[in-house]
């Protein structure tokens, strides 16, 4: 049975909003497994415990770019939000998004080759890089980008510098600026339920199997409520059926938005700074007492 430890209870806590002792009994149960326990706090709270886990660890810069009918969103990481304020480490993204409009690299590797003088270094976007770790004394990489090229229009939109969205569109530009509003505000995972990834689905699948069984219900039914929550999480997390945030009913749709807009979403793309990154969180208190603790058993 794995040690389960008051900083494995505290990020639980963290990525789940459930109280500790849940967190602690059910990291008991997944024999400290972190994803299996969060698992289970979803079969046992359902979908509250799964509200904190968008929370962000890393630190970094959404930044975007558009010309024309070409646009890219691009997300730079560093340690802390200090130096993602810093003006250098803020130009150094917003050139990267340009770069990445004009020249259209194949990947990071691609891009970091391309041409870039900042700072009085370079002559290479990765040189550029390294010229900045140097001077400010912090580590930074590029993460990910996203470019749009001849899908039609493009809109998009950033809160602050942590949430950058662009999509693509055909029809009325304050409806597309509205949708990019709509995707920073209550992320959606795709389009449509059709492009929800086979994994995310999957592991929704397995959640509802596991509350459906526990209410002791008969197979037929318990097929049909499996089926009605993997439909309901569908229709949760895809964009055009999303209930429209600034629908005057509170009942409209994106879909119907867009319809009685005469637009048509063909694509977007969200980032969140840090989504997905675990980052390493020092707890001083849970070290000095580790450290008594050792030092009595000697």
């Amino acid at each position: 049975m794995a040690a389960i430890t008051a900083s494995m209870v505290a990020e639980l806590r963290a990525r789940t909003d459930a109280p500790m002792m849940e967190c602690k009994k059910a990291l008991t149960e997944a024999d400290g497994d972190l994803a299996r326990a969060e698992e289970i706090l979803r079969v046992k709270l359902g979908n509250k415990a799964g509200k904190a886990a968008s929370r962000v660890t890393a630190e970094g810069v959404i930044a975007a770019a558009v010309a024309g009918d070409v646009g890219a969103l691009i997300e730079i990481n560093c340690e802390t939000d200090f130096v993602s304020k810093n003006d250098a480490f803020l130009a150094f993204t917003n050139a990267l998004a340009a770069l990445v409009v004009e020249h259209n690299p194949a990947d990071v590797a691609a891009l970091s080759a391309l041409p870039l003088s900042q700072e009085g270094f370079g002559p290479t976007v990765e040189d550029v890089r390294k010229g900045l770790i140097g001077k400010i004394g912090e580590n930074m990489s590029i993460r990910r980008f996203q470019r749009y090229a001849g899908a039609g229009k493009l809109a998009h939109y950033l809160h602050g510098t942590r949430i950058g969205v662009l999509v693509a569109f055909d029809g009325d530009d304050v409806a597309a600026k509205d949708v990019a509003m709509h995707v920073a505000a209550m992320k959606p995972v795709a389009l449509s339920g059709s492009e929800v990834s086979a994994e995310l689905i999957a592991k929704e699948r397995s959640i509802a199997e596991q509350k459906a069984a526990e209410s002791g219900k008969p197979a037929d039914i318990v097929a049909k409520m499996v089926e009605g929550s993997v439909q309901k999480y569908l229709k949760e997390v895809s964009l055009l059926d999303q209930v429209f945030v600034k629908a005057a009913d509170g009942k409209q749709t994106v879909a119907g938005m867009l319809k009685d807009k005469a637009t048509t979403v063909k694509a977007f793309t969200l980032y969140v700074v840090g989504e997905g990154i675990e980052k390493k969180v020092d707890d001083f208190a849970a070290e000095v007492a580790a450290q008594v603790a050792a030092a009595k058993g000697q």
